[in-house]
Protein backbone atom coordinates (compact mmCIF):
# COMPACT_ATOMS: atom_id res chain seq x y z
CA UNK A 1 0.00 0.00 0.00
CA UNK A 2 2.72 2.13 0.61
CA UNK A 3 4.14 1.93 -2.74
CA UNK A 4 0.98 2.23 -4.29
CA UNK A 5 0.88 5.80 -2.53
CA UNK A 6 4.62 6.68 -3.25
CA UNK A 7 3.38 6.08 -7.03
CA UNK A 8 0.35 8.03 -6.50
CA UNK A 9 2.49 11.62 -5.41
CA UNK A 10 5.08 10.71 -8.20
CA UNK A 11 2.57 10.33 -11.03
CA UNK A 12 1.62 13.75 -9.67
CA UNK A 13 4.62 15.68 -12.09
CA UNK A 14 3.68 19.57 -11.45
CA UNK A 15 3.83 18.69 -7.77
CA UNK A 16 7.25 16.44 -8.06
CA UNK A 17 8.89 19.73 -10.30
CA UNK A 18 7.77 22.24 -7.98
CA UNK A 19 9.22 20.22 -5.10
CA UNK A 20 12.22 19.22 -6.74
CA UNK A 21 12.77 23.33 -7.48
CA UNK A 22 12.63 23.30 -3.84
CA UNK A 23 14.93 21.37 -2.60
CA UNK A 24 17.63 20.95 -5.50
CA UNK A 25 16.95 23.98 -7.63
CA UNK A 26 17.38 26.11 -4.48
CA UNK A 27 21.15 24.46 -3.15
CA UNK A 28 21.57 24.79 -7.22
CA UNK A 29 20.64 28.24 -6.52
CA UNK A 30 22.13 29.44 -3.13
CA UNK A 31 25.50 27.56 -4.25
CA UNK A 32 25.61 29.71 -7.64
CA UNK A 33 24.91 32.55 -6.80
CA UNK A 34 27.22 32.79 -3.82
CA UNK A 35 30.05 31.45 -6.41
CA UNK A 36 29.45 34.14 -8.67
CA UNK A 37 29.56 36.48 -5.85
CA UNK A 38 33.25 35.36 -4.93
CA UNK A 39 34.30 35.50 -8.22
CA UNK A 40 33.27 38.80 -8.98
CA UNK A 41 34.23 39.67 -5.87
CA UNK A 42 36.48 37.65 -3.70
CA UNK A 43 37.52 40.25 -1.30
CA UNK A 44 33.83 41.52 0.14
CA UNK A 45 32.68 37.82 -0.61
CA UNK A 46 33.98 34.43 0.82
CA UNK A 47 33.72 31.39 -1.06
CA UNK A 48 31.21 29.69 -1.50
CA UNK A 49 31.89 26.35 -0.15
CA UNK A 50 33.18 25.11 3.35
CA UNK A 51 31.55 25.59 6.79
CA UNK A 52 29.51 28.58 5.82
CA UNK A 53 28.01 26.83 2.70
CA UNK A 54 27.67 23.44 4.21
CA UNK A 55 25.40 25.07 7.11
CA UNK A 56 23.26 27.19 4.19
CA UNK A 57 22.77 23.84 2.86
CA UNK A 58 21.63 22.52 5.76
CA UNK A 59 19.21 25.13 6.96
CA UNK A 60 18.17 25.25 3.01
CA UNK A 61 16.87 21.34 3.63
CA UNK A 62 15.25 21.42 7.11
CA UNK A 63 14.16 24.83 7.97
CA UNK A 64 13.44 26.73 4.08
CA UNK A 65 13.15 25.45 0.81
CA UNK A 66 13.18 21.92 1.86
CA UNK A 67 10.54 22.10 4.34
CA UNK A 68 8.11 23.94 1.63
CA UNK A 69 8.62 21.03 -0.46
CA UNK A 70 8.24 18.80 2.61
CA UNK A 71 4.67 20.71 3.07
CA UNK A 72 3.77 20.62 -0.36
CA UNK A 73 3.87 16.31 -0.87
CA UNK A 74 2.80 15.88 2.90
CA UNK A 75 -0.48 18.01 2.11
CA UNK A 76 -0.80 16.12 -1.40
CA UNK A 77 -0.78 13.06 0.66
CA UNK A 78 -3.11 13.89 3.02
CA UNK A 79 -5.84 15.27 0.61
CA UNK A 80 -5.41 13.39 -2.11
CA UNK A 81 -8.41 10.64 -1.58
CA UNK A 82 -10.75 13.25 -0.59
CA UNK A 83 -10.17 15.64 -2.78
CA UNK A 84 -10.21 13.38 -5.70
CA UNK A 85 -13.09 11.75 -4.95
CA UNK A 86 -11.95 7.87 -4.31
CA UNK A 87 -12.33 7.53 -0.59
CA UNK A 88 -15.58 6.77 -0.73
CA UNK A 89 -14.35 3.70 -2.72
CA UNK A 90 -11.82 2.96 -1.11
CA UNK A 91 -13.77 2.45 2.02
CA UNK A 92 -15.89 0.29 0.17
CA UNK A 93 -13.77 -1.81 -0.64
CA UNK A 94 -13.36 -3.04 3.10
CA UNK A 95 -9.62 -1.63 3.32
CA UNK A 96 -8.98 -0.19 7.32
CA UNK A 97 -9.22 3.61 7.63
CA UNK A 98 -6.62 3.32 9.83
CA UNK A 99 -4.63 1.71 7.13
CA UNK A 100 -5.89 4.17 4.60
CA UNK A 101 -4.12 7.14 6.79
CA UNK A 102 -0.94 4.94 8.22
CA UNK A 103 0.50 4.37 4.29
CA UNK A 104 0.35 8.67 3.81
CA UNK A 105 3.00 9.44 6.33
CA UNK A 106 5.87 6.88 5.17
CA UNK A 107 5.06 7.54 1.27
CA UNK A 108 4.79 11.41 1.64
CA UNK A 109 8.74 10.90 3.70
CA UNK A 110 10.11 9.06 1.26
CA UNK A 111 9.07 10.95 -1.70
CA UNK A 112 10.72 13.81 0.46
CA UNK A 113 13.39 12.35 1.57
CA UNK A 114 14.33 11.14 -2.04
CA UNK A 115 14.47 15.07 -2.78
CA UNK A 116 15.99 16.56 0.18
CA UNK A 117 18.91 13.94 1.02
CA UNK A 118 19.29 14.43 -2.88
CA UNK A 119 19.99 18.56 -2.35
CA UNK A 120 22.01 17.73 1.00
CA UNK A 121 24.44 15.35 -0.74
CA UNK A 122 25.20 18.09 -3.37
CA UNK A 123 25.28 21.07 -1.37
CA UNK A 124 27.74 18.38 0.38
CA UNK A 125 29.67 18.02 -2.68
CA UNK A 126 29.87 21.72 -3.58
CA UNK A 127 31.17 22.33 0.06
CA UNK A 128 34.16 20.45 -0.88
CA UNK A 129 34.52 21.40 -4.39
CA UNK A 130 33.97 25.21 -3.79
CA UNK A 131 35.61 25.27 -0.48
CA UNK A 132 37.94 27.66 -1.44
CA UNK A 133 40.99 26.69 1.20
CA UNK A 134 38.14 27.29 3.74
CA UNK A 135 37.31 24.77 6.58
CA UNK A 136 35.16 22.14 6.06
CA UNK A 137 32.96 19.55 7.79
CA UNK A 138 33.88 16.55 9.48
CA UNK A 139 32.35 13.14 8.09
CA UNK A 140 30.38 13.47 11.86
CA UNK A 141 29.10 16.57 11.49
CA UNK A 142 27.88 15.60 8.22
CA UNK A 143 26.34 11.95 9.58
CA UNK A 144 24.49 14.37 11.99
CA UNK A 145 23.28 16.81 9.28
CA UNK A 146 21.99 14.09 7.64
CA UNK A 147 19.95 12.31 10.37
CA UNK A 148 18.99 16.20 11.27
CA UNK A 149 17.30 16.50 8.25
CA UNK A 150 15.03 13.31 8.09
CA UNK A 151 13.99 14.46 11.49
CA UNK A 152 13.07 17.82 10.47
CA UNK A 153 11.23 16.67 7.19
CA UNK A 154 9.68 13.76 8.81
CA UNK A 155 7.88 15.99 11.52
CA UNK A 156 6.84 18.54 8.64
CA UNK A 157 5.52 15.96 6.59
CA UNK A 158 3.54 14.46 9.76
CA UNK A 159 2.08 18.22 10.14
CA UNK A 160 1.03 18.35 6.85
CA UNK A 161 -0.30 15.10 6.25
CA UNK A 162 -2.14 15.27 9.66
CA UNK A 163 -3.64 19.05 8.38
CA UNK A 164 -4.29 17.38 5.65
CA UNK A 165 -6.49 14.59 6.65
CA UNK A 166 -8.48 16.69 8.67
CA UNK A 167 -9.41 19.35 6.51
CA UNK A 168 -9.84 17.25 3.46
CA UNK A 169 -8.51 20.64 1.45
CA UNK A 170 -5.11 21.24 -0.48
CA UNK A 171 -5.33 24.92 -0.58
CA UNK A 172 -6.47 24.70 3.55
CA UNK A 173 -3.50 22.72 3.92
CA UNK A 174 -0.66 24.40 2.55
CA UNK A 175 -2.11 27.85 3.20
CA UNK A 176 -2.14 26.78 6.55
CA UNK A 177 0.83 24.65 7.05
CA UNK A 178 3.23 27.53 4.66
CA UNK A 179 1.69 30.27 6.09
CA UNK A 180 2.46 29.45 9.27
CA UNK A 181 5.76 27.75 9.26
CA UNK A 182 7.23 30.49 6.40
CA UNK A 183 5.19 33.93 8.17
CA UNK A 184 3.57 33.65 11.22
CA UNK A 185 6.67 31.47 12.59
CA UNK A 186 9.34 34.17 11.52
CA UNK A 187 7.39 36.56 12.91
CA UNK A 188 6.85 35.00 15.88
CA UNK A 189 9.97 33.88 16.62
CA UNK A 190 11.81 37.50 16.10
CA UNK A 191 9.48 39.11 18.80
CA UNK A 192 11.47 38.79 22.58
CA UNK A 193 8.30 39.65 24.36
CA UNK A 194 6.84 36.32 24.08
CA UNK A 195 9.70 35.10 25.84
CA UNK A 196 10.22 31.12 26.58
CA UNK A 197 6.73 31.26 24.80
CA UNK A 198 9.04 30.88 21.50
CA UNK A 199 10.21 27.52 22.94
CA UNK A 200 7.24 25.85 21.55
CA UNK A 201 7.81 26.77 17.85
CA UNK A 202 8.69 23.90 15.54
CA UNK A 203 11.71 25.67 13.85
CA UNK A 204 13.08 26.94 17.32
CA UNK A 205 12.84 23.37 18.41
CA UNK A 206 14.17 22.33 15.57
CA UNK A 207 17.12 24.54 15.61
CA UNK A 208 18.22 23.66 19.24
CA UNK A 209 19.42 20.38 17.64
CA UNK A 210 20.75 21.42 14.42
CA UNK A 211 24.41 19.97 13.79
CA UNK A 212 25.58 23.35 12.15
CA UNK A 213 24.40 25.42 14.82
CA UNK A 214 24.48 25.90 18.59
CA UNK A 215 21.09 27.93 18.84
CA UNK A 216 18.47 29.53 16.11
CA UNK A 217 17.85 33.37 16.30
CA UNK A 218 19.53 33.95 19.61
CA UNK A 219 16.63 31.39 21.47
CA UNK A 220 18.39 28.66 23.49
CA UNK A 221 16.58 25.84 25.09
CA UNK A 222 17.17 22.56 27.15
CA UNK A 223 17.47 19.80 24.50
CA UNK A 224 14.62 17.85 25.96
CA UNK A 225 12.82 20.48 25.60
CA UNK A 226 13.12 20.60 22.33
CA UNK A 227 12.94 17.10 21.81
CA UNK A 228 9.26 17.18 23.39
CA UNK A 229 8.22 19.92 21.23
CA UNK A 230 9.44 17.86 18.20
CA UNK A 231 7.40 15.08 19.31
CA UNK A 232 3.89 17.22 19.82
CA UNK A 233 4.65 18.70 16.30
CA UNK A 234 4.74 15.22 14.94
CA UNK A 235 2.16 13.25 17.37
CA UNK A 236 -0.85 15.95 17.81
CA UNK A 237 -1.50 16.39 13.86
CA UNK A 238 -0.94 13.02 13.02
CA UNK A 239 -3.33 11.96 15.44
CA UNK A 240 -6.17 14.39 14.94
CA UNK A 241 -5.49 13.34 11.32
CA UNK A 242 -6.40 10.01 12.16
CA UNK A 243 -9.50 10.29 13.90
CA UNK A 244 -10.95 12.34 11.04
CA UNK A 245 -10.13 9.79 8.43
CA UNK A 246 -11.53 6.89 10.66
CA UNK A 247 -14.85 9.31 11.61
CA UNK A 248 -15.38 10.46 8.29
CA UNK A 249 -18.37 9.56 6.77
CA UNK A 250 -17.37 8.49 3.11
Amino acid sequence: MIAAEILKLRRNRPLMAFAALLSIGAVVLVFGYSALEHATNPKMNGPAGGDLGFSRAVRLGGLFFGALAAALIGGEAGTADVSSGVFRDLVATGRSRWSLFAVRLPAALLVTLALNLTALALGTVLTFALAGGQPTPGAGVIADAFLWLVLANAVVVALAVGVGSLTGSRAVTLTGVIGWQTVATQLLEREPSLGSARDGLLNVALGQLMPVSGGYQGITMAGGIAVAVIAGWFVIPSLLGLRRVVTEDA
